[in-house]
């Protein structure tokens, strides 16, 4: 029987990508000085399940790796070498290799082989006195438990008698043991095993280690004397001969004289011929287990179920179970405990995975649901609700109903903040490192939920702004201690939700924005300036094509390539990005973006015959205004004073060529919104409604068209545009010089 394991392989690199970011979030939160037990055996559980999943689907070179790097980890955990920088170092480093390994089994990339075994031999330097050894590809069948070749003179011995186990447990709870000193497996009867385990660390951790797989109340223990170091050195001689005759566990010894028997290489080329190169034929498997049960039970490729049970900790209860002492309930409880500590987050069962693209058509579909439902309540809209009561009760529940699910669905999309943030900690420690800087990463609403496709997309911008933050910002340590700071700068990224927005900061305490500096480069570059420009004003010029500031250009910064490609990304999201600074204290840089681009609330407004949306979010009031309060600026359009302040009045009839019912501001609607801190007042006809609307992407259908952001169905069947409020907000401004109108003081 063939099984076909390529479907298992996506689950395989999906999950180590996972466990490797994992280690890099583990790694860098570490406290160097004095890391806790946890940290450490959390780290040391994320390289021995990248190193287990890679030996299961044969992904030799990860698993090399793994190999050297869990074993100095395994003796960092256990207190025999102290934790450093230089070791935290070393493992990023192995972590950017199985990185690379894994991309390159992924997609085919390129492996960088010389990088690969330098990394692995600084491993094994850092290891000292722990000798490694490359490890051998794993062949099918029994497997043999890693050996050690460490120097176990003066270590305990003790002699673990075992109860009646199948062979394979007994070899998997060896090859556990086998990662705590050598083990020494001798067969007692044809179901029983005796292990003598050599080894510096306590009975109590040995016993722990076989309680995950035996009840250790029917294992007896007994202790040995010390091997001298003669009776070592004569073990260890006498075991490695009988290796090399073994073949290391893996392969078949050759037979008296060094030669191959003629018949091998084409016994070899039939077992690959149905091996695959892989695995055993099948019936060799049959006949190494010495089985049939277990292989039909295995399918001669998988652990049959005892061994899977018992690795999981499962065992089957007697048919009539005595009632478990005090001690005995303790015991268990420990065990459980154990285990809940080494469980992953939530548990297997409570998530699934699903493609994108099967998401991306069920939020398709529940649009088209949403839109469909708008037209049935149009519809009904014009019906008597007495004479079809039962109809509109109907209707009225499945709007409710749509609404809910399409919030439901929307959910799906959403992902925390997370997944963005812990790309930063990484690169903030490298760009420090290499800078001579030292920066405090801090992060904070890392759960804030937001689209999944504004998430891939801030990224970039993000990136970008983090690294000029560290760059530009944060002093050098010297310069921060002359100003009376602490030489460690501190850099913080944030998200929180405002309303229907998410806040993204980016807040450093360094020396902030220089202001002569920036108008300086400013005029150099002919850029337009006032002399009255406000802090914010002066701010915004450096998201201008080509801005810098820098004296020289590095392969940081310095190119004036970055800031306005920051600037118009997130502009095209929908958002807006201000800055707030002060000299010697700091900037943040503030983003808002809408919390999704598939789906907003909007208002239904007319001009003419025409109904536009326009988003919500931007709306901050509507208002009729007074003849005294329009004002007419020769040559530049008219304004509004609202509360004593004059906004620009945006005509949405002249924007778009439309023909109004209403001309005269004081007969139509304004309403006031606000982008990029900025406010103007749109003039419209009239205020026809406010509902929920699926946002349909213009440019893909039709072409860009200017002050519009998209388009939407409404529930007659029609074609409504979006509004793009600060692109309009924009186009007022330059018709409009707001320097010739001042805030009236009462």
């Amino acid at each position: 029987m063939t099984i076909d394991i390529s479907q298992f392989y996506q689950v395989f690199f999906d999950e180590a990508e996972e466990l490797l970011a994992e280690m890099e979030r583990l790694l860098l939160a570490v406290d160097v000085e004095s890391p806790s037990e946890e940290d450490l055996n959390a780290i040391f559980r994320t390289a021995h399940s990248v190193k287990g999943g890679a030996s299961t689907f044969g992904v030799t070179d990860m698993s090399e790796v793994t190999h050297v790097l869990e074993t100095l980890l395994d003796r960092i955990r256990k207190g025999e070498m102290a934790l450093t920088s230089t070791h935290v170092d070393a493992f990023l480093a192995a972590k950017d290799i199985l990185k690379m390994q894994l991309d390159g089994h992924r997609n085919g990339s390129a492996v960088d082989q010389e990088a690969v075994g330098d990394v692995r031999m600084m491993l094994q330097e850092l290891a000292q006195d722990v000798h490694i050894e490359a490890m051998a590809p794993v062949a099918s069948g029994f497997s043999t438990p890693e050996v050690q070749a460490v120097d176990h003179s003066g270590g305990k011995r003790y002699r673990l008698e075992l109860p009646p186990m199948v062979h394979r447990e007994v070899e998997a709870l060896a090859a556990e043991l086998g990662l705590m000193g050598h083990v020494e497996l001798m067969p007692l009867d044809a179901e029983r095993h005796a292990m003598i385990v050599t080894t510096h660390e306590s009975l109590d951790d040995i016993v722990a280690i076989c309680s995950f797989v035996i009840d250790a109340d029917q294992m007896q223990v007994s202790e040995l004397p010390a091997l001298s170091p003669t009776q070592a050195a004569r073990e260890h001689a006498e075991r490695e001969r009988k290796e090399a005759e073994l073949g290391y566990g893996f392969f078949d010894p050759l037979p008296p004289g060094g030669a191959a028997p003629a018949a091998a290489p084409a016994a070899a080329t039939s077992a690959d011929g149905e091996g695959y190169g892989f695995f055993q034929p099948l019936e060799q498997i049959r006949a190494d287990a010495g089985a049939a049960a277990e292989d039909a039970r295995g399918y001669g490729f998988f652990q049959p179920l005892e061994v899977i049970r018992a690795q999981a900790g499962i065992k089957d209860a007697p048919a009539e179970a005595p009632k478990p002492t005090e001690e005995q309930e303790k015991k268990a409880a420990r065990k459980e405990a154990e285990k809940q500590a080494h469980a992953p987050a939530g548990g297997e069962s409570s998530s699934i995975r699903v493609s994108v693209e099967k998401v991306d058509q069920l939020i398709n579909l529940v649009g088209e649901l949403v839109i469909t439902q708008a037209m049935i309540e149009q519809r009904a809209g014009s019906l008597d609700p007495v004479l079809h009561e039962k109809l509109m009760s109907g209707i009225s529940q499945l709007t409710r109903n749509t609404r809910d699910l399409q919030e439901s669905v929307m959910s799906i999309r959403m992902m925390p903040m997370d997944f963005v943030f812990s790309r930063f900690p990484r690169m903030v420690r490298d760009l420090a490192t290499k800078l001579g800087k030292k920066v405090e990463f801090v992060t904070s609403g890392a759960a804030t939920e937001l689209d999944k496709g504004l998430i891939e997309r801030i990224v970039d911008p993000l990136t970008h702004l983090v690294r000029n933050s560290i760059d530009h910002g944060i002093e050098m340590p010297e310069v921060r201690k002359a100003a009376g700071k602490s030489e460690t700068g501190r850099l913080f990224l944030s998200a929180s939700h405002q309303g229907g927005s998410i806040i993204i900061e980016v807040s450093d305490d360094g020396g902030g924005l220089n202001r002569d500096k920036i108008l300086a480069k400013a005029r150099q570059s002919g850029l337009p300036l006032s002399d009255n420009m406000t802090d914010a004003d002066v701010w915004q010029l450096i998201f201008a094509p080509g801005f810098s500031t820098a004296e020289q250009v590095t392969d940081v910064s310095g190119r004036g390539v970055g800031m306005d490609v920051v600037k118009r990304n997130i502009t095209a999201m929908g958002g807006t990005v201000d800055i707030r600074s002060a000299k010697g204290f700091g900037t943040t840089i503030s983003i808002s973006l809408p919390l999704t681009l598939a789906i907003l609330d909007g208002m239904l407004i007319q001009t003419g015959e025409e109904v536009y949306i326009l988003p919500l979010g931007f709306v901050l009031e509507s208002l009729q205004p007074a003849p005294e309060d329009v004002k007419e600026i020769s040559g530049k359009g008219r304004v509004i004073k609202v509360r004593g302040e004059y906004l620009p009045l945006i005509p949405l009839y002249q924007i778009f060529d439309i023909e109004p019912r209403f001309t005269d501001p004081c007969k139509g609607i304004l309403v006031i919104v606000e982008t990029e801190g900025k406010k103007a007042c749109l003039f419209v006809d009239e205020l026809v409604g406010q509902q929920q609307v699926v946002v349909k992407n213009l440019e893909s259908n039709y072409r860009k068209v200017t002050g519009i952001s998209g388009a939407t169905i409404l529930g007659d069947g029609g074609v409504s545009l979006i509004l793009d409020v600060t692109a309009l907000v924009r186009s007022s401004r330059q018709l409009v010089d707001e320097s010739n109108f001042v805030k009236e003081t009462p």
